[in-house]
């Protein structure tokens, strides 16, 4: 008999899910787009993705699943190429996750290192260790990884919320204080692009609706975890990031890009600060990386389970689905090729395209699962069009960015197309 997920459980899954790696990897990136307006980029993010578990909500109750998201796909739009490449480009977005984790692992390693007198070593080897050593943890044992993880939560909320309370405290006097009003902020529309490119830093609630049909008492604690863990984590990353802004200067944001959290520690407990924050993001990238992999592999075996792709996939090695040796492989690739503003904004753009897909699911099915027929259309809207508004934003400036997020939209409904007709 499985065991049964409480409430706590469920909403620390949620959280866990979205505190992981993304705040340390895209919050310089935020600030450096959004300046003084960066909490509001963060609000903006955190409301679409508050609407949006409107409809996991919904789903989840109706069709509880460990298919999660790939169940609720093909629920709404029946098995065939269309719900595949959704599917597929899931799979895909984990992979782009684990590069921005593995991204944000290579940027503190070094400041660790440097702590320590030691020499530092290439950024590339950092990222390409840690996936290794995450894919042998994975492949030796799940209960470890799950083990990780557990703590992994733990230490990384009482840190955050440890720099949550000195960093208010410190923010009293600051002269950086005032980069927050409302003259340092950039135009509304950068401001919501800001807040797409982090998008990903939100996207880990959808972790519980593969723990849905687990989850005790359900029609009361699954909507409680949704909407629990989502205005948490808002709140949080709101206030972390009106610290940020508020204890450096925009020049020390953009020198420390790749490591600003551990570097806003400094003004409020200096080295030791540094030190203590770079910790964290080593354990919450490594923790996060370990989930992502064994969560890359669960998805990609269900879309082979659903016949989305080859019954191959859903072969063994070493005791493992062989999609956990692919995503591995595939993340190591990505995140040794591309920059971190291009994995933020594949990534970003993917889940918000599979959010407004998920919405619009919820949308079509609203009688069945009785629910809203206009929040979930609302979602749809907001998260599509922020889509395009990121694509749009980051075009005149990157525009191999959207070269790329295309190409990978393309090539995961191409790869579908081909298999389905193949198998006609």
């Amino acid at each position: 008999m499985n065991q049964r997920i409480g409430l706590k459980e469920a909403i620390s899954i949620g959280i866990g899910g979205m505190v992981g790696g993304g705040i340390f990897a895209v919050l310089g990136l935020a600030a450096s787009m959004a300046k003084g307006g960066t909490p509001f980029s963060f609000l903006i993010a955190g409301l679409i993705a508050l609407i949006t578990s409107y409809s996991y909500v919904k789903l989840s109750l109706a069709y509880p699943s460990k298919g999660g998201t790939v169940k609720f796909v093909n629920q709404g739009f029946g098995v065939g190429v269309f719900s595949g490449g959704i599917n597929n480009l899931l799979w895909i977005s984990y992979i782009i996750m684990l590069s921005l984790y593995a991204s944000a692992f290579g940027s503190y390693a070094p400041n660790l290192l440097e702590i320590t007198g030691n020499r530092q070593t290439d950024f590339h080897i950092y990222c390409t260790t840690i996936i290794v050593i995450a894919t042998v943890i994975n492949y030796a044992s799940i209960r470890i990884v799950g083990k990780i993880e557990s703590y992994a939560v733990t230490i990384k909320l009482v840190i955050l919320l440890s720099f949550v309370g000195f960093g208010l405290y410190g923010l009293i006097g600051n002269p950086h204080l005032e980069q927050l009003s409302p003259e340092h902020w950039e135009s509304p529309f950068k401001l919501l692009t800001a807040g797409m490119v982090i998008f990903v830093a939100y996207e880990g609630f959808e972790l519980i609706a593969n723990a849905a049909p687990d989850i005790d008492n359900p029609k009361k604690n699954i909507p409680r975890a949704y909407y629990g863990s989502v205005i948490f984590v808002i709140i949080l990353y709101v206030i972390i990031a009106a610290i940020t802004v508020g204890s450096l200067a925009f020049s020390e944001i953009a020198t420390a890009e790749d490591y600003v959290l551990a570097e806003a520690a400094k003004p409020m407990l200096g080295k030791v600060g540094f030190s203590i924050i770079t910790v964290a993001a080593l354990i919450s990238t490594f923790s996060a990386i370990n989930a992502s992999l064994l969560g890359g592999s669960r998805v990609n075996y269900e879309i082979a389970e659903d016949d989305e792709l080859p019954h191959q996939f859903t072969a063994k090695l070493w005791g493992q689905p062989i999609g956990l040796l692919i995503t591995a492989i595939t993340t190591i690739v990505i995140v040794n090729i591309l920059e971190l503003e291009s994995i933020s904004t594949a990534g970003s753009a993917g889940f918000l395209l599979i959010f407004a897909i998920v919405n619009y699911a919820s949308f079509r099915k609203a009688k069945a699962i009785n629910g809203s027929h206009w929040i979930p259309m609302l979602g749809f809207i907001f998260c599509f069009s922020s889509m395009v508004a990121l694509l749009i934003q980051r075009y005149p400036t990157n525009p191999n960015d959207v070269y790329i997020t295309l190409g990978i939209f393309g090539f995961c409904f191409i790869i579908e197309a081909i298999y389905k007709s193949k198998k006609r």
